[in-house]
């Protein structure tokens, strides 16, 4: 179980130099994802073994969305007063991000499958690995490109908001959460619960509205 073990080590790492920087743009799960890709591939171990060793971890994913249901019904008050706000917000930029994986990666000429695996790149990865039957992409890839969008923005989009001027928390975690879905929640949960509570709502939204889309195009976006 050497890969559990490295795994564990290397977000506690990942951790501990967040909380010696202070800084948005040292992630835990970044560092986790880096330190570890890094040596799988200095040591040549199939991601099917690593998989296998690490299966303890990914069936903790589906609980840990679940659980953050918790903080929305504890602030579904204020969810309803900002309700009609929160889903427009939260269409416009999971909309935006659906054009962008779906048209950048024709333009660049990526392969077919790449091309069908980040078209539910902006949905959360336990949703773009069940979505991949449909569109017909690589399951791993499907997920490793949900997890690296996902980790892309929760470092880019903090300071990014704050150069933009945008302080309001409800704004902030609707905005993450929508384009950064998990990992971008752990983030927006840093900022405080409303926050929070708004990133784990855009996350929902994204990965439903992602869903609906796949379903009407017939996988084909």
């Amino acid at each position: 179980m050497i890969w559990l073990a490295l795994t564990l080590i290397t977000f506690v790492a990942g951790l501990w130099a967040q909380s010696r920087t202070r800084s948005a743009l040292v992630n835990p799960a970044l560092i986790a994802t880096l330190l570890t890709a890094a040596a799988l591939l200095l040591s040549r171990t199939p991601y099917a073994e690593y998989k296998a060793q690490v299966q303890s971890l990914s069936l903790l994913l589906s609980p840990a969305v679940v659980a953050l249901a918790v903080p929305l019904y504890r602030q579904r008050a204020l969810l309803r007063r900002h309700g009609p706000a929160l889903i427009v917000g939260s269409l416009s930029g999971t909309l935006t991000a659906v054009a962008v994986d779906t048209l950048l990666p024709r333009v660049l000429h990526l392969s077919l499958d790449a091309q069908r695996s980040l078209l539910t790149a902006p949905a959360t990865s336990p949703v773009a690995l069940a979505l991949a039957e449909y569109t017909h992409a690589p399951p791993a890839l499907a997920a490793t490109l949900a997890v690296l969008s996902g980790l892309i923005g929760a470092v880019v989009l903090p300071p990014f908001l704050s150069l933009l001027g945008i302080r309001h928390p409800l704004a902030r975690g609707l905005a993450i959460g929508s384009v950064a879905h998990g990992v971008g929640t752990a983030r927006a949960r840093e900022e405080g619960e409303l926050a929070g509570v708004a990133s784990s709502l855009g996350m929902g939204l994204a990965a439903l509205t992602v869903t609906l889309l796949v379903a009407l195009s017939g996988g084909r976006l």
